[in-house]
């Protein structure tokens, strides 16, 4: 297997001898390809079917865990750890593991990557089931690590999915649901933190953000279950009940209050002009779902 993210890209051949405005526009441009490469229908297609089948096991009681080495590793931790206070979500529920364990998040921990049993072990750790979802996340493609964990998640019946960056990885050989989005060379040859990385931010978000959405912790375009932990959420949370009813701050900020915190049963009281118990119940029934609570609110 030729591995794109390991070749020269000759566009910048001489970069090291070209001015700083030049370097910057060469790896700008470079980047631009990435978003294109990622909007191919077949990409997309994949993508939807990951998000789908992820959030039908999470109704089931499963986990999403991400998995990998390195830049690929940290970026799916980021992920994982920013659901929990943008939609919140419980830290159990979206979980990020790179090998070398959370030293590896700032230092470099020599040789964990090239371990298949490392990965295995991690997610035995975890107490991988088979309603949970795991992805491989490997710029290469190639990672031992990451091709151990899948393996290992294949062989309990839990579902996988990979992101790599090179046409007929390896790791793709071990996915449910493989993609690969071939970016191209580096502008710095093998620096995969540069375009795959980019590649990969951009799966990430586009895959947890629409999960949250199928999984109701979006009301319109609002993070309805955004975790209020200081006071700049505390106050998202106030504007996002006054913009999702039409009222007041005030009036947003009473019911703030009178819903224990809870913007979504705030939002489903106002609207539905129900009580905290009538607004939580419906919202129960309706797997949290904004829309639906309030459409059997509505028909009760």
């Amino acid at each position: 297997m030729e591995k794109v993210t390991e070749l020269r890209n000759p566009l910048s051949t001489d970069i090291d001898e070209q001015p700083t405005l030049k370097i910057l526009e060469l790896i700008n441009k470079e980047d631009q390809n990435v978003p294109f490469v990622i909007s191919n229908p077949l990409i997309l297609k994949k993508i939807m079917n990951m998000v789908d089948t992820i959030a039908t096991k999470i109704k089931l009681g499963g986990r999403l865990f991400y998995i990998g080495a390195g830049t690929s590793g940290r970026l799916g931790v980021l992920d994982a750890v920013e659901c929990v206070p943008t939609y919140g979500t419980d830290p159990e529920l979206i979980q990020g593991v790179i090998a070398g364990g959370p030293r590896a998040l700032t230092e470099a921990v020599e040789g964990t990557e090239d371990s298949n049993i490392s990965g295995e072990k991690d997610l035995i750790e975890k107490r991988l089931s088979q309603n949970d979802f795991v992805i491989g996340l490997a710029a290469s493609g190639t990672t031992p690590y990451v091709i151990g964990a899948l393996r290992y998640a294949n062989k309990i019946g839990a579902g996988t999915g990979s992101f790599t960056c090179n046409n007929g990885s390896l790791v793709s050989d071990y996915a449910k649901i493989p993609i690969e989005a071939v970016v191209g060379p580096e502008i710095v040859t093998g620096s995969t933190r540069m375009k795959a990385g980019t590649a990969e931010k951009l799966f990430l978000n586009m895959l947890s953000t629409s999960l949250m959405i199928k999984l109701g912790k979006v009301y319109g375009n609002l993070m309805v279950d955004v975790k209020p932990t200081n006071e700049k959420l505390v106050d998202r949370a106030k504007r996002i009940i006054s913009t999702a009813t039409g009222v007041d701050y005030s009036t947003a900020e009473r019911y703030y209050e009178i819903a224990e915190h809870q913007p979504k049963i705030a939002i489903v009281m106002i609207n539905g002009d129900v009580s905290f118990d009538t607004a939580f119940t419906a919202l129960e029934k309706s797997d949290g779902i904004i829309a639906k609570a309030l459409a059997k609110i509505r028909n009760a």
